[in-house]
């Protein structure tokens, strides 16, 4: 029997605190049809997967947030947030960077997906069709379940630090 690795992704989760006593992060919608009416458990922190063995996780998170949101990852220090076990077994390997209130989304790559289902018709979708700036209140009740645990992390990275 053959073993099958968990998937991992690396992920950049994009920080604002210009506004004395605010955190905000930035998240990505996520795109398709099967997220577009969803709002609360429809968001993202921008992420993507990538080959442990081969590349530098930093490299990759940074790599994922520019071709989710279509602007080149916000420069400075990357705090590291660990790694999350998402319900599905994907595993997470999550960085912080803060970043100027004023990044904001551009255009993400898109995906082939057949669309409706079994109509042999083939549509293309963006990854991320919209992000915005939240609140940690707010991006805890947007967020898909397996990523608010990163929340805590980066407020208690930013609290030690």
């Amino acid at each position: 029997m053959r073993v099958v690795p968990p998937r991992t992704s690396a992920a950049l989760l994009a920080y604002d605190l210009s506004d004395p006593g605010e955190l905000r992060v930035f998240l990505g919608h996520m795109g398709g049809p099967f997220w577009e009416s969803k709002d609360h458990g429809g968001w993202s922190i921008p992420k993507g997967e990538y080959d442990a063995a081969a590349e530098d996780p930093r490299e990759a998170a940074r790599r994922e947030f520019a071709e989710e949101i279509g602007v080149p990852a916000p420069d400075g220090e990357l705090i590291d947030l660990g790694e999350h076990v998402q319900p599905s077994g994907k595993r997470i390997r999550c960085f912080a960077v803060a970043a100027p209130g004023s990044v904001s989304y551009v255009a993400s790559n898109e995906f082939a997906l057949e669309w409706p289902r079994r109509s042999g018709v083939m549509r293309s979708f963006p990854e991320i069709d919209r992000a915005e700036w939240f609140t940690l209140a707010e991006a805890s009740h947007r967020l898909v379940s397996g990523q608010v645990p990163i929340l805590g992390a980066l407020a208690d990275a930013l609290r030690s630090s």
